[in-house]
């Protein structure tokens, strides 16, 4: 599966990005991703165990960036609830429209031009937001809520009536080079989300652990 991405672009037609977008999401040869242990991390919220070398590269951007500016750094890690059973009821064609409606959805609620919304696995999507503040970064989380609320798209076989996602939020103040942990707090914390029910965000501030650890080096 391939690391499908929508950027907030208003300068690019709609129908454009829908067509790319759709291509996209074909089957496509996976490019080599470096080992940083991802297998454990994905399998341990339900993925397949590769990230892409998209979401590496953005994983990676985003730290250098945030790092070198002395600013947070926070991670969205989002799962459509009950992805397998909405697949399953409704059939390839409608879930791959599903897949597309709702990264327009995550994409149209991101507050700048140039973040993206990053396709994991079957129904997953990572958003790597440097600079973005954990207040903000929930506000963010928040609005997406709000648009898969407005989108209001049916699925029978949840309790919930339609379509929602589950989503894991990590916050850090990044130093010197990528921490996988990073990543792995997201997912746990979207974990977390999960076991609460349908529709719920979980966030993870990891910046007091560090300038405790910091501060104790």
């Amino acid at each position: 599966m391939t690391d499908t991405a929508i950027a907030k672009d208003q300068s690019e037609p709609f129908w454009t990005r829908v067509r790319a977008a759709l291509g996209a999401l074909r089957p496509a040869r996976q490019e080599r991703v470096p080992a940083y242990g991802q297998a454990a991390i994905a399998r341990s919220i339900g993925m397949k165990p590769k990230l892409g070398i998209r979401i590496e590269d953005e994983l990676a951007q985003g730290w250098s960036h945030a790092a070198a500016r002395h600013v947070s750094l926070s991670l969205l890690v989002i799962e459509i609830d009950r992805f397998a059973d909405y697949f399953t009821a409704y059939g390839k064609a409608e879930a791959d429209q599903c897949l597309l409606a709702v990264m327009q959805a995550i994409t149209g609620a991101l507050p700048r031009e140039g973040d993206s919304c990053l396709r994991l696995g079957a129904a997953s999507f990572v958003i790597v937001l440097p600079d973005m503040p954990a207040l903000m970064a929930r506000a963010t989380a928040g609005k997406i809520a709000d648009a898969m609320r407005r989108l209001a798209m049916p699925h029978k076989e949840s309790h919930a009536g339609m379509v929602t996602l589950s989503m894991g939020l990590a916050v850090t103040n990044p130093r010197g080079g990528y921490e996988r942990k990073f990543f792995e707090a997201a997912a746990e914390a979207l974990k977390k989300a999960q076991r609460r029910g349908m529709g719920h965000m979980q966030g993870v501030d990891l910046r007091p652990a560090l300038e405790r650890k910091r501060r104790a080096a």
